[in-house]
């Protein structure tokens, strides 16, 4: 029973810490345009030439 005392204010504090770091990561707009990043893969944004290098013998 004695461990309640410690068990419950550390689940609260852990419940507040995470709705903190949840607000900052909304207000920190990190959940805007998150399809951006999965279909930057897909983009070919590539500068070099595909052709290979010629080789000088």
């Amino acid at each position: 029973m004695d461990i309640l005392y410690l068990l419950v204010p550390l689940g609260i504090l852990f419940v507040f810490a995470l709705g903190w770091i949840f607000w900052w990561a909304l207000n920190n707009r990190q959940f805007d345009e998150l399809d951006e990043a999965a279909e930057r893969i897909l983009k070919d944004t590539d500068t070099t030439s595909a052709k290979p290098a010629a080789h000088k013998h």
